[in-house]
């Protein structure tokens, strides 16, 4: 890629003005959630006095919570301006926020924790929404940029959070709580910057012939009924599952099975961040339009199964071969990670009918939501409890599921009658050009 290919795309994002805005809200956000979520759980344990149990509780309340946020925020947004919901959000979390600083009984804790994660996944469902309607033909650009400067929110947020920990006082706490409020404050008053992308309200237009039949003349197709789409989303669950393994299954792996240093760990969300900023925008234009989407996902399957032999390699080996062979295991997880960022969003918007596609993308957005609650519990319960045949096991059959959703997108993208490759003309040209700088 070269070296101004980054910044030249942020200069000029597909959709202008009101995308390079959104861009700067949620570079500010991710920074205020990258000093909380590396903040978090020493402040629940330390300042809150929680033990383990009680705290695994409280995060998985939040996870699930979380997944009813992307459904909700689709379907408040056929109906309520996309801008003013994401503006509320923030507002939302403003409050969650405040309440953390003045609560610390578990009970009262739980509904606090469960709307700060509620409202995060609406947000991140209504900041895709918005990229989809400012960005047109060009989202995939838009969401690279997007992986681009929120990687490097989260680095930052990150090191703003690490100095918070050092200090290690209950002030120093409260003040990384605060810092995280005021991210979303200024997220708030940027996004109210922008104007209402075009496609607000309820599109009354007829379901497509893969799509669920509308009841009437004013009605549109519910993705609750609609089998295609949820056998789409059904599948995108395990497809999410790099986070999982970055997260939780490369470390633990590392400590209890392998003798690399416990201090190659942080390296491999170093190298995940770089990686991301360096190459989101390459890998974004093989991914483009929706056969390269459908492709990408064949890909992620092969990707993913090279780093779980790479792991299976580092099972009992001594420091440098498994450092090496975990390390690599970390850069073929992020290239799987890479791929799918991209691709599962595309696939999400073409295969929804254009009528619906707000309410289509909120259960999209459940995808990652699950895999957050579900994913360590099947790596540490079911993967890894296996020993190196789990980590086999799990590299063939996502090579399997890969397989799977790329026959059934393509199916579905012939049954909705939408061109397997981006149409040629002044839509198709921007994206050369996109492809070029990034190149």
């Amino acid at each position: 890629m070269r070296g101004n290919g980054l910044m030249a795309q942020l200069r000029k994002p597909p959709g202008g003005r009101d995308a390079r805005i959104m861009l700067m809200a949620q570079c500010v956000d991710r920074t205020g959630t990258g000093v909380w979520a590396a903040a978090s759980v020493l402040y629940f344990t330390y300042v809150c006095g929680m033990d383990a149990g009680r705290l695994g509780l409280l995060l998985g309340v939040g996870a699930v919570a979380g997944i009813a946020g992307s459904p909700l925020a689709g379907r408040a947004a056929e109906r309520v301006p996309v801008r003013w919901l994401l503006i509320g959000c923030h507002l939302l979390r403003i409050g969650t926020m405040g309440l953390l600083l003045v609560v610390d009984d578990f009970a009262a804790l739980l509904p606090v924790v469960a709307l700060t994660c509620l409202a995060e996944r609406a947000a991140k469902t209504l900041e895709m929404l918005f990229a989809t309607r400012v960005a047109g033909e060009r989202r995939s650009t838009y969401q690279a940029l997007f992986r681009s400067v929120a990687n490097a929110g989260y680095a930052l947020g990150a090191g703003v959070s690490a100095v918070g920990l050092a200090v290690g006082t209950t002030a120093a706490y409260r003040t990384l709580i605060l810092a995280n409020a005021l991210s979303f404050v200024l997220a708030a008053a940027l996004v109210w910057r922008t104007r209402e992308p075009a496609g607000r309200g309820l599109v009354t237009a007829p379901a497509g012939p893969g799509g669920q039949p509308a009841a009437g003349p004013d009605a549109a197709p519910s993705p609750w009924r609609d089998k295609g789409y949820l056998l789409f989303v059904l599948l995108d669950m395990p497809l999410n599952l790099d986070d999982s393994i970055l997260n939780v299954g490369l470390p633990l792996w590392l400590v209890h099975h392998t003798g690399a240093p416990h201090a190659v760990v942080p390296v491999f969300l170093v190298l995940n961040t770089v990686l991301v900023v360096l190459l989101q925008l390459r890998v974004s234009t093989l991914a483009e339009g929706p056969r390269g989407a459908a492709a990408a996902v064949r890909w992620y399957g092969a990707t993913l199964l090279g780093s779980c032999l790479l792991i299976v390699l580092a099972t009992g080996a001594g420091p440098w071969t498994a450092s090496i062979a975990l390390l690599a295991a970390a850069m073929l997880v992020t290239l799987a990670e890479l791929m799918r960022s991209v691709s599962s969003w595309e696939l999400a918007v073409v295969l929804a009918p254009p009528g619906a596609r707000a309410s289509y993308l909120g259960v999209a957005g459940m995808s990652q939501s699950v895999q957050k609650s579900a994913g360590p519990l099947l790596l540490t319960g079911v993967v890894m409890a296996a020993g190196p045949v789990g980590w086999l096991g799990l590299g063939a059959a996502t090579v399997g599921l890969g397989a799977l959703q790329r026959r059934a997108s393509l199916r579905r993208l012939a049954a909705l009658g939408t061109p397997a490759v981006p149409a040629a003309g002044p839509v198709a040209e921007p994206s050369k050009r996109a492809g070029a700088n990034a190149g």
